[in-house]
């Protein structure tokens, strides 16, 4: 493998994951402080309305940071993470609710996403949105920041668009599915019909069941066990950050550590003492290791010949 930087961050402040580890702090979840917008947007021949949002707007020159959320998540479940982070960066920030989450067009009643929805987010979805927001996304192109699916999405939208994309932060994405995954998932499963999770889930999306059931249903469909982006990482050519929960009830370290031996100029983190969402977990961590990543890179994000500026050294095992 070639040359990887490779951080292990130890921490004194362990967070206990509950079952349902992307859930962690759901009640405590606060929207963003100012109003959403929405814009119609035509994906897969459907017109779809996306809830959105724009931070730091007024730093026309600064970079842009889009924000692609988890498979429970919405614009409002990202609390306040994505202003800190764009401003200790420096950055604009672009959040948004994918369809069927937060108060952008709910899934369809019956409707199956299947096993390629988070392809579909990458390569239909998240184009049409920046097209019909006017971002551009060739000089320069926006920074892409996700969380579990939303990472994932990042993931594929680069190595699909590879000229589109200055650089991307991913936590907690998968690139594969695990034991571990699996038995995440179920209990979350468990956790909307028994534990109340779904009136907490309405706090942060119009329709919960269409968040939770198309994402649920996806990933406990025994088809979706062979899904895997792994070959697709080594088209990625742009700067790559990506960051592990070491105490992670839907991951291991395997996901990153899988995206760093296709994708060499990637940097690792890995958070002890960290669940699944390291922006409630550990924010001022992920904060900081973002901020100095993105500012290693600056604007121009995708160095020639897809490595990074820096000089990593090779750290892993």
């Amino acid at each position: 493998m070639k040359p990887l930087h490779h951080l292990q961050q130890e921490s004194e402040d362990a967070v206990e994951s509950p079952p349902t580890g992307a859930l962690v702090a759901l009640d405590a979840a606060a929207p963003l402080g100012a109003a959403p917008q929405f814009v119609d947007v035509d994906c897969d021949g459907r017109a779809v309305r996306i809830e959105h949002q724009w931070l730091n707007g007024e730093r026309a020159d600064a970079a842009l940071l889009v924000f692609l959320h988890e498979g429970l998540g919405s614009l409002s479940m990202w609390r306040d993470f994505p202003q800190q982070l764009c401003d200790a960066a420096g950055c604009r920030g672009l959040v948004y609710s994918r369809p069927g989450y937060g108060r952008s067009t709910p899934r369809a009643r019956g409707e199956d996403w299947g096993a390629d929805y988070m392809h579909r987010q990458a390569c239909a979805l998240l184009p049409a949105l920046l097209s019909a927001l006017k971002v551009d996304q060739v000089a320069p192109p926006p920074w892409l920041f996700g969380h579990s699916d939303g990472g994932s999405i990042a993931l594929l939208y680069a190595a699909r668009h590879p000229d589109r994309v200055a650089g991307c932060i991913v936590v907690a994405p998968h690139i594969m599915v695990e034991a571990l995954s699996i038995e995440g998932v179920s209990d979350a499963r468990a956790a909307y019909l028994h534990s109340g999770l779904r009136a907490r889930l309405a706090k942060y999306h119009e329709d919960p069941d269409s968040a939770f059931w198309g994402w649920n249903g996806v990933w406990l469909d025994p088809r979706f066990l062979a899904w895997s982006i792994e070959a697709e990482l080594a088209a990625i050519r742009c700067p790559l950050l990506a960051v592990q929960g070491l105490d992670d009830v839907y991951g291991s370290v395997a996901q990153i550590r899988g995206i760093a031996r296709r994708a060499p100029q990637s940097v690792l983190l890995e958070l002890a003492g960290c669940g699944h969402s390291p922006h409630r977990d550990q924010p001022a961590q992920l904060i900081a290791a973002c901020t100095a990543f993105l500012q290693r890179h600056g604007r121009a994000g995708k160095m020639p010949h897809g490595r990074s500026r820096s000089n990593p050294t090779d750290r892993s095992a």
